[in-house]
C-alpha cells in the first residue's frame, strides 16, 4: 500500500486534461453508476501480467503494445474487434518465432477511449468550440453541440469495455487463438503482401513443428499453451474521476487496483511529479507505464521511478520512450544509463508512433511508415550501446484496411490517405504494416543492429 494514500487521494493535487463537465450532479450520478458496476478486470490478472513484464524487465520476454488511438462507439462491431485482435496475434507470432522469447500481448483496447489534447477549445469557422477528447467524454462533430461533455458516455464507455473483453477473452479461450489456426488468420488483404507471404511461409514452418510434436507422441490438442493465449488490456488514465469509479481493493491481499484495465499508463502531457496523475497511478498495484518524451531528464526519470516504484518491484513499471526517429538514439541513452545506474528494474518500450505525426500536403494527420521504423531502429541501437534490453514496442494499429499512414511495403503516398481515412484521432498502421512492423522488429533486434 502506497503511504499517505487513497483512491481520491489525487483530488488535493493539479490536475490536467480534463473535460469541463457542465453538470456536475449529472457527472456524479455517472460515476456513481460505475461504482455500483463489477470490475473490469480482476487482480489476479493484473498480478500475471506484472509477472509477465518482470520477464520483460529482465530481458527474458518482449512486450507487443499495440491497438487503437482512440476507441470510437459509432465503429464498434465484434468484426473489428476480431480484426484487431487477429493482427495482434498474427505480430506475436511473428515476434515470437523471430526471436525465441515470449510475447506478452496487451491492447490497447477495452478503455482506450479518452485522448488528451494540446489545448481546450479549437477554431471551427468563426467559433472557438471545445476540443474532442474522446468518445468517452464527447463527439467529433464539428459542432459546439456536439462537443458538450456528456457524463452518459462514461457509462457508455464501461459498457462497451465490457463488451469488448468478453468477446476477447471468448477469442482467446475458445479455439480462435490457437496455435494450429496461423493460416485462418492470414487476412486476404494480408495474404497479397510481401509481408503475408512471409507470413505464410512461417505458418507453414509452425504445422510442420506441430506435426512433428504429434508424431512424438506429444498432445498438441489439449496443451492450454498451443490452444489458448493471454491477451491484456491497457489505457492512458486520463479522466481520474472514471478511474477511481473502478478501483477496488483486493480481498486477497489488501492491495486497490484499477479495475478498468490490467495496465494503465501515464502519458507525456500529465506526468508531473506533482500532479493528480501521478499521486493516482502511485497507489494502485496494477502494472503501470509512463510515456517518456524528449524532454525528460535522467533526474526527473529517477524521481518518476521513486514515485511510482519505490519497492523497485520488477514488473511494476515500464517505460515507454517516444521521441521520434531523429532525437531517439541520443535522447534515450542517457535514460537507460540512469535508470540502469540507480538500479530500478524497469521495463523499456519503443512508441514509434507518436514522435513522428505530420500534416500532409492534403491537410491529413499521418505518420511514414519509414520514420516509424526508423525509430525503433535507434531504439534498439540505444540500449546495445548501453547493455540493455529492448524490451518492447507500443504502436497504434488497426485490423481494417485503412489508409491512414503513408509508406509500407504497399508504398502509400500522400493522395492515397484520402480513400480509406477513418481514425477519430491519430493516424494508425493498417494490417499490411503492421505484420511488416512485426517483421523488421524482430530482424532489428536479432542482430542488433
Amino acid at each position: 500500500m502506497a503511504k499517505d494514500w487513497s483512491p481520491d487521494s489525487w483530488r488535493a493535487f493539479p490536475i490536467k486534461q480534463q473535460p469541463h463537465w457542465p453538470d456536475e450532479a449529472e457527472l456524479d450520478r455517472a460515476l456513481k453508476q460505475i461504482a455500483s458496476y463489477p470490475p473490469l478486470v480482476f487482480a489476479g490478472e493484473a498480478r500475471s501480467l506484472q509477472t509477465g513484464l518482470a520477464q520483460v524487465a529482465a530481458g527474458n520476454a518482449f512486450l507487443l503494445q499495440a491497438g487503437d488511438c482512440a476507441e470510437s462507439f459509432e465503429d464498434f462491431s465484434a468484426d473489428n474487434i476480431r480484426e484487431k485482435l487477429r493482427v495482434i496475434l498474427q505480430m506475436a507470432v511473428v515476434l515470437t518465432y523471430s526471436m525465441g522469447v515470449p510475447v506478452m500481448k496487451v491492447g490497447r483496447l477495452a478503455g482506450q477511449f479518452a485522448k488528451p489534447r494540446s489545448a481546450d477549445f479549437e477554431r471551427i469557422g468563426d467559433e472557438d468550440i471545445q476540443s474532442f477528447r474522446g468518445h468517452i467524454v464527447n463527439a467529433e462533430g464539428a459542432t459546439a453541440a456536439a462537443r458538450v461533455p456528456s457524463p452518459e458516455r462514461l457509462v457508455q464507455a464501461y459498457h462497451q469495455s465490457a463488451a469488448t473483453l468478453n468477446l476477447v477473452r471468448a477469442f482467446t479461450k475458445g479455439g480462435f487463438a490457437a496455435l494450429d489456426r496461423v493460416h485462418a488468420w492470414n487476412q486476404a488483404f494480408v495474404a497479397s503482401s510481401p509481408a503475408g507471404q512471409r507470413y505464410e511461409q512461417l505458418a507453414q514452418e509452425i504445422d510442420r513443428a506441430l506435426r512433428f510434436m504429434r508424431a512424438t507422441g506429444m498432445d498438441t490438442e489439449s496443451n492450454p499453451s498451443l490452444g489458448t493465449v493471454d491477451v491484456y488490456t491497457s489505457h492512458e488514465a486520463l479522466l481520474l474521476s472514471y478511474e477511481q469509479a473502478l478501483t477496488r481493493q483486493d480481498s486477497t491481499t489488501g492491495a486497490w487496483y484499477d479495475c478498468s484495465a490490467h495496465m494503465l499508463w501515464i502519458g507525456e502531457r500529465t506526468r508531473e511529479l506533482d500532479g493528480a496523475h501521478v499521486e493516482f497511478l502511485r497507489g494502485v498495484a496494477n502494472p503501470i507505464g509512463c510515456k517518456v518524451g524528449p524532454t525528460m531528464t535522467g533526474e526527473e526519470l529517477i524521481a518518476m521511478c521513486e514515485a511510482v516504484n519505490p519497492a523497485r518491484i520488477p514488473g511494476r513499471l515500464t517505460l515507454i520512450s517516444r521521441m521520434g526517429a531523429d532525437r531517439i538514439e541520443d535522447g534515450l541513452r542517457p535514460l537507460l544509463r540512469a535508470a540502469k545506474d540507480a538500479d530500478h528494474p524497469v521495463a523499456w518500450c519503443c512508441d514509434p508512433m507518436h514522435g513522428n505525426t505530420y500534416t500532409s500536403p492534403g491537410g491529413r494527420k499521418t505518420r511514414h511508415f519509414e520514420a516509424v521504423i526508423g525509430e525503433i531502429e535507434g531504439f534498439v541501437r540505444a540500449h546495445r550501446a548501453e547493455g540493455t534490453w529492448p524490451g518492447g514496442i507500443h504502436v497504434e494499429l488497426t485490423g481494417e484496411d485503412v489508409t491512414e499512414c503513408i509508406g509500407g511495403a504497399d508504398d502509400l503516398q500522400d493522395a492515397d490517405l484520402d480513400h480509406r481515412y477513418e481514425t477519430v484521432c491519430d493516424p494508425r498502421l493498417n494490417g499490411r504494416q503492421s505484420l511488416e512492423l512485426a517483421f523488421r522488429t524482430a530482424e532489428l533486434i536479432r542482430s542488433g543492429s
